[in-house]
């Protein structure tokens, strides 16, 4: 492990010194994840982009890219932008990014399965804001608001994720 890793366990996710609970996927942790099995996948990823609500968090870094209304991110293994960023209208299966909940008021993007995504082998893994405590996710790591916001002031694009399970 390197000194500004990121690393996510079962009992939490540790970085720079803390420890913050977390929330994974349903489907626990895989080695080879696939679309749609609800798991968090093992393995040394980076941090390659945030996104946020600028409608509802101020003070994100100068790399923060604010989501939009048409914001979308493509889920359709048979789209040529599958595990892409896309904009409403879209024709295929996508995810709205601006949601009503708070759960994607802050983004932390992953490289899982970026930036050559292998169709079937799952769209993005983000860091986000949990829905509480030990709550299951569709296959990300969920955070409490106030750690999320902790990492992100501390995190820069290109920082390991290392998913241990």
């Amino acid at each position: 492990m390197r000194p500004g890793d990121l690393v996510v366990t079962r009992w939490g996710c540790r970085f720079r010194g803390r420890v913050f609970p977390c929330s994974i996927g349903r489907g626990g942790f895989a080695a080879n994840k696939r679309e749609g099995d609800g798991a968090t996948p093992l393995g040394v990823h980076r941090i390659t982009g945030l996104l946020y609500r600028a409608d509802r968090v101020a003070g994100m870094p100068g790399w923060a890219q604010p989501i939009g209304p048409r914001d979308l991110w493509s889920d359709d293994p048979g789209d040529s932008a599958y595990n892409q960023p896309v904009r409403a209208p879209y024709p295929c299966s996508a995810e709205r990014l601006r949601r009503a909940d708070p759960l994607y008021d802050m983004v932390l993007l992953t490289s899982w399965n970026w930036p050559d995504p292998q169709p079937g082998r799952g769209s993005a893994i983000f860091l986000h804001v949990w829905r509480g405590p030990r709550v299951p996710t569709a296959g990300c790591v969920a955070l409490r608001r106030d750690h999320l916001r902790w990492i992100i002031a501390h995190i820069s694009p290109g920082a390991r994720v290392v998913v241990r399970g």
